[in-house]
């Protein structure tokens, strides 16, 4: 057989076929003395199996090693393992599945989204009252994205301060204060006297459990990248509110 008719009685093509030889899965066949190959039955059959543990998802590794053991030992073992990780992608994309249904019978979706279905309520709830605050959206944008980024005991501490400010109306009105008052300082200078207010305000809209350690890094990256998007102002009365949390457990003046 010519490499063409053996690709089209396995149903495969000849790209196909030499890709196999360059793998070392498929023999080189004898030449004849035109020069093109002579594939035989054997050729087809080894082809015919290459296919078949392809089509289960095996990968060209893992098809070498079956077709280096004529015993079907190290088939078993594959398919077994082939069988393990699949179980493990059906149950990942359940789960993903259940994500997305809670996200779309939820209505809406956020500016920010997708987010968890518990920050989507979140944001649901405090958007009319937070309404019109650049500060205020920009500080969706950093929940969601420490909600994605976050190992999972500071998700959950930030999604317990989420939740108190929402469940609170005093939270959420020291929330709009500490907003608006950012939000005044976007042209300010950095010696305006609003940035020790607005520092402030926002050090008691943020509950000292968010640092466990006592232990603020302003050089830490996220906080410079945050300090970095800020106006200068902003970025001040954020540092100096910081300063003031930790300062509140360590029993220090900041």
């Amino acid at each position: 057989m010519r490499i063409g008719e053996l690709a089209a009685a396995v149903g495969v093509t000849t790209r196909t076929v030499r890709h196999y030889h360059h793998q070392g899965l498929l023999p080189e066949p004898e030449r004849l003395s035109n020069g093109y190959r002579d594939y035989t039955l054997r050729h087809a059959v080894v082809l015919a199996r290459i296919r078949r543990l392809t089509e289960l998802g095996l990968g060209l590794a893992e098809v070498r090693d079956v077709l280096a053991d004529d015993a079907g030992k190290d088939l078993v073992e594959v398919l077994t393992e082939l069988d393990g990780d699949l179980a493990r992608q059906e149950a990942e994309i359940h789960e993903r599945r259940q994500r997305l249904r809670a996200l779309l019978d939820a209505g809406e979706l956020p500016a920010e989204g997708p987010v968890s279905p518990e920050l989507a309520a979140l944001f649901a709830e405090t958007a009319p009252r937070l309404a019109g605050s650049p500060m205020a959206a920009k500080d969706r944008e950093v929940f969601a994205l420490m909600e994605t980024v976050a190992d999972p005991a500071d998700r959950a501490r930030l999604m317990s301060l989420a939740g108190a400010i929402a469940g609170s109306p005093q939270a959420t009105a020291r929330a709009h204060e500490a907003y608006a008052l950012l939000d005044a300082l976007a042209d300010a200078g950095l010696d305006d006297p609003r940035v020790a207010e607005a520092a402030r305000v926002i050090a008691g809209c943020i509950p000292q459990e968010v640092f466990p350690d006592a232990v603020i890094d302003h050089e830490d990256s996220f906080l410079r990248a945050l300090y970095a998007d800020l106006a200068p102002a902003q970025a001040a009365a954020v540092r100096r509110a910081l300063d003031i949390v930790v300062a509140g457990k360590t029993g220090e003046r900041p």
